[in-house]
C-alpha cells in the first residue's frame, strides 16, 4: 500500500508529540522502562541491538504477521490510529453488536489523551498495537535512536492509558518498517503486524467503495485495515456494518492476528 500523505491531522499530533519524544530523548524515560540500548547508531552503520523485553511479555519473531490465528477461514479486523472521543465508541459498538474482535493499532498521543477509551477497547475484548508516538510514515528513513523512542515511548504511553495492559504487537505507520524496528519490537513482545486488505478508508471514497474494495481484495490475505481516527470516519463505520455480517455469511471468523 502507497503511505499515507498529506495528513493534516497527523501534522498537530506530530507536533504534539514533539514534547513527548524529547522528553524520551533528553531524559531517558523510555530507556528507564526497558533498559539502555546498547549500541546504538544515527545512521552511522554500526549495530544496535535492542533492550531487554519488558516483563509480562516473551520475546516474539520479528517477521512481519499477516495471518489470522482462526486459520485458513479466519480474519483480522484491525483499527488505525485512534482512540478518537467521536469514531473509537461507534467503531466498538458496530463490533459489539456482530460479536467480533478486533485489533486496535494506537497512536501513542492518542491514547494519552484518551485513557478512558483504551480501557473500553481493553474491556471489550479487543488487542492492543503500538503505532508510535506520531505516526510517522518516514520512520524507516531516521535513526535508530529515534524508532526506539517512537516504539518504546507510544508502549508505555498505550500500557499506562489502558491501566496495565501491554500491546501484543506493533504496526509502523505507513508500513515504515526496518529490520531495527521489527528486531526491537519483537524482542519486548510486540509482533510486526502488517495488512492485507487495506480498505481505502482513509480516502472516504464512500462506504460502498470501501466495501467493495474489502470484498474484491480478500482473497489476498486475512488481515484488514480500517481506521478509527484521522478524520470523519462515518464511512468506515458505515462500511463496517455491511462488511462484518457479510464475513460471516461467507464462513470467516474474525480472530486475531497470530503472534
Amino acid at each position: 500500500m502507497a503511505r499515507h500523505g498529506g495528513r493534516g491531522w497527523y501534522g498537530r499530533v506530530l507536533a504534539a508529540a514533539v514534547g513527548v519524544t524529547a522528553l524520551a530523548a533528553g531524559a531517558s524515560v523510555w530507556t528507564a522502562q526497558a533498559g539502555p540500548i546498547a549500541g546504538q547508531h544515527t545512521g552511522s552503520g554500526a549495530s544496535a541491538r535492542p533492550a531487554a523485553p519488558h516483563s509480562g511479555r516473551a520475546p516474539v519473531t520479528e517477521s512481519i504477521a499477516h495471518s489470522s490465528d482462526q486459520g485458513a477461514r479466519g480474519v483480522n479486523i484491525t483499527i488505525d490510529d485512534g482512540p478518537d472521543p467521536i469514531w473509537t465508541p461507534q467503531v466498538l459498538q458496530v463490533l459489539q453488536d456482530n460479536g467480533v474482535k478486533a485489533t486496535f493499532c494506537m497512536v501513542g498521543t492518542q491514547a494519552q489523551a484518551h485513557p478512558d477509551l483504551v480501557k473500553a477497547v481493553v474491556a471489550a475484548g479487543h488487542r492492543l498495537c503500538d503505532h508510535s508516538v506520531s505516526h510517522d510514515t518516514t520512520m524507516d528513513k531516521k535513526s535508530d535512536t529515534y524508532q526506539a523512542q517512537q516504539i518504546l515511548t507510544a508502549d508505555r504511553m498505550i500500557t499506562k492509558a489502558s491501566g496495565g495492559v501491554q500491546p501484543l504487537y506493533y504496526r509502523a505507520p505507513g508500513g515504515a518498517f526496518t529490520p531495527y524496528s521489527r528486531h526491537l519490537a519483537a524482542s519486548h513482545g510486540m509482533r510486526p503486524l502488517g495488512w492485507n486488505v487495506d480498505s481505502k478508508d482513509f480516502e472516504r471514497p464512500g462506504a460502498d467503495a470501501i466495501i467493495a474494495t474489502v470484498k474484491n481484495e480478500l482473497a489476498n490475505g486475512p488481515t484488514l485495515l480500517f481506521h478509527d481516527a484521522g478524520g470523519d470516519r462515518s464511512q468506515t463505520v458505515a462500511a463496517l456494518r455491511e462488511i462484518l455480517p457479510w464475513l460471516k455469511q461467507q464462513g470467516y471468523t474474525c480472530g486475531f492476528p497470530v503472534r
